[in-house]
């Protein structure tokens, strides 16, 4: 049961809009902020409940808007497939409520999507290996995804060095971003772990996180948006660790 008192409230209202704002930015980061900020706050189970429906809005709304859907399916279909299969899976790990552990592994998934986009430099990912790399890659984002609610670890890594054009690369996180999203809904329900309480509360932080997404398409053009992502990332990355040290605290 997720507390709906007034502070909790004005957290999750808060925490989206500002996972909204990130991700109207820079094109990603709307689950990864709401786990990092809302996981610090309450259970990460919690967490995850709160961010099936903001995120599956704002992905599919960033899926559809891509030109060339059909082809990207055909192309990335093996790894989504294992994407599903892994976060189910995974999903147990998170339904526990072995909230030390699952906070811990939340921590470390942070750090290390803040650390590799941080310092790693860009690799790309032959053709030749990606028909059996990507099934690899999509199981192991679908377990991470599952323990942790954190859709981005490995997947954005991967498909980024894929050589794809900027919008095939937006519809392609997109379409990740929205199989995740449905296959920890799936995971989740299948280990009964959903409330009432946390399912209302998802649909009614779709508003904030749409407002947030709005506000940072309109902002987008006046700052830096590498400046806005290397503070944000910073931030992720302080956060990550706190999360991951205080089960040993």
């Amino acid at each position: 049961m997720i507390d709906l008192s007034i502070p909790v409230l004005i957290a999750v209202i808060a925490t989206f809009f500002a996972a909204g704002l990130v991700k109207g930015v820079t094109g990603m980061g709307l689950p990864t902020v709401a786990m990092g900020i809302l996981g610090a706050l309450i259970s990460p189970l919690a967490a995850a409940t709160l961010l099936i429906a903001p995120s599956f809005v704002t992905n599919v709304w960033q899926l559809v808007s891509g030109p060339d859907f059909i082809g990207l399916l055909r192309r990335l279909w093996p790894m989504m497939v294992a994407i599903v299969v892994g976060t189910v899976l995974g999903s147990f790990w998170i339904a526990t409520g072995d909230t030390g552990l699952t906070t811990a592994m939340l921590g470390c998934a942070l750090v290390i999507y803040a650390a590799y986009t941080l310092f790693a430099r860009q690799i790309t990912v032959p053709e030749r290996v990606q028909t059996w790399l990507s099934p690899i890659i999509g199981a192991t984002t679908g377990i991470v995804t599952g323990a942790t609610g954190v859709l981005v670890i490995p997947a954005v890594p991967y498909l980024q060095a894929l050589n794809l054009s900027k919008d095939d690369l937006i519809q392609a996180l997109g379409l990740s971003f929205t199989v995740s999203t449905v296959a920890l809904a799936v995971g989740l329900g299948a280990h009964g772990a959903f409330d009432a309480s946390g399912l209302v509360l998802s649909g009614l932080a779709v508003i904030p996180a749409l407002a947030g997404m709005w506000a940072g398409q309109r902002i987008r053009n006046r700052i830096s948006p590498p400046a806005f992502r290397r503070g944000f990332l910073i931030c992720l990355l302080l956060l990550g660790c706190e999360m991951a040290l205080r089960p040993l605290l």
